[in-house]
């Protein structure tokens, strides 16, 4: 699967400091360890729908960690995900008269062309779940092989054959039930209920264990699933398969909204674990959520800001960008429209003080902008030190061009946002 064009991507002189990134699973910002390569596999979309702002919310903020990475030199190593087979695929597509292919297709390059505008640097593995399905189908015939997962028997209509993952009999050193999320198990309930989970199918071993192989029904795409027979996948083996597949060892972070701390990530974790004995990822992160006018985004509510619509306004997509940075990744906020007019104003601040900037203002804004992003993604801080910078020439003369370039590669390198030099 194609993904998008990549950026530009300016090399910056002198080295960022060692990278700092909260981490779910230990509930502590920790040091990233890395040598001369880091991996992230960030979770992709369910192409029935748009991207909204809580997508690319997401997208940008792991592109900033992949620009830290880039600036310190290291060989990443990034994939991505597109469900494109999946239960509200389907519906969508039922719902709409479409063909659920067409759908998928559409909604994949409408995502391409809002990361396109959002400068958000592609993956190298741009894969959809229907490729991966010869290796989920290797994995989960290893997994019934190895006594971590077993078929249910159909009930109330349902075929005979589906296959599940034993998570208790999965548990191992490398892996068991709320290492990623640490919830306790009413958590879990409530989220496996409310996420894509089916608690009370009956025949399951523990109402927690996850779908690995959805047997044939009349009516719905299937593929070849040699001793597992005809079906489709589950939803969390595809990037535990992905991520085994594409990278050699455990990921540096694993990535997403925190609304797949569980039970996505916390089951892609144990899929790995049992297929091929090692931990999914070092570290694991997560965004909040956004909401809009303080109410949180939901296509129910019908309330969902898109990133194509914002562009096809003529919305500069620096100020998009900008407006997603100004809001630490962790916390959950709301975007208001005004939001937009703010961060036009800001960039274009910014380019009236490229020309007025001297050498050394300029160093000591790259040092703060690094050491802000550094500090667990601290964008707000880097987007605050460069307001400080651009204040602090208001009245300055005119400088060298270097002092100019080296703020605009800058910010375009580490956050994404191209500067012009005001009149240009």
């Amino acid at each position: 699967m194609q993904s998008w064009p990549r950026p530009h991507v300016p090399q910056v002189p002198g080295q960022p400091p060692a990278m700092r990134l909260f981490d779910t699973s230990t509930g502590k910002i920790e040091e990233v360890k890395t040598n001369e390569r880091a991996s992230i596999y960030v979770c992709g979309i369910t192409p029935y729908d748009a991207t909204h702002l809580g997508h690319a919310s997401t997208y940008v903020t792991f592109d900033l960690l992949i620009r830290q990475w880039l600036d310190a030199g290291l060989e990443v190593n990034y994939i991505q995900n597109v469900t494109d087979i999946d239960d509200p695929l389907l519906e969508r597509a039922d719902a709409t008269g479409v063909d659920w292919e067409w759908l998928a297709e559409d909604q994949t390059n409408l995502f391409r062309g809002d990361m396109e505008a959002l400068r958000v640097i592609p993956p190298q593995h741009y894969m959809g779940a229907v490729a991966a399905i010869p290796w989920v189908v290797e994995g989960v015939e290893k997994m019934l092989s190895d006594g971590v997962a077993y078929r249910v028997r159909g009930a109330a209509g349902e075929p005979d054959g589906d296959v599940y993952f034993d998570s208790a009999a999965a548990a191992t050193d490398a892996w068991r039930l709320g290492d990623v999320s640490h919830y306790d198990a009413e958590t879990m309930n409530e989220f496996f209920a409310e996420r894509g989970g089916d608690p009370d199918r009956p025949g399951k071993r523990d109402p927690l264990d996850p779908l690995l192989w959805r047997v044939a029904r009349e009516g719905e795409p299937s593929w070849d699933g040699r001793t597992l027979g005809d079906g489709r996948p589950g939803w969390h083996i595809e990037c535990s398969v992905m991520a085994a597949r594409l990278n050699d060892g455990p990921l540096t972070v694993q990535a997403g909204g925190n609304d797949l701390i569980f039970p996505h990530h916390e089951f892609s974790a144990g899929h790995t674990a049992a297929v091929s004995g090692h931990r999914l990822a070092e570290h694991y992160a997560h965004t909040g959520m956004v909401g809009l006018d303080g109410v949180k985004m939901s296509k129910s509510l019908g309330n969902l800001v898109l990133v194509s619509k914002l562009t096809s306004e003529g919305r500069d997509p620096r100020a998009i960008r900008a407006v997603i940075l100004d809001h630490h990744y962790r916390d959950d906020w709301s975007f208001e429209h005004a939001d937009l007019e703010r961060a036009d104003q800001r960039i274009a601040t910014w380019e009236s003080a490229l020309g007025r900037s001297t050498q050394q203002q300029a160093e000591d804004v790259l040092a703060r902008v690094r050491a802000a992003l550094a500090n667990d993604l601290d964008a707000p801080a880097a987007l605050a030190a460069l307001d400080e910078w651009a204040a602090a020439t208001h009245d300055g003369p005119a400088t060298s061009d270097a002092a100019a370039r080296l703020v605009a590669d800058a910010v375009n390198a580490l956050l994404g946002i191209e500067l012009q030099p005001a009149g240009n």
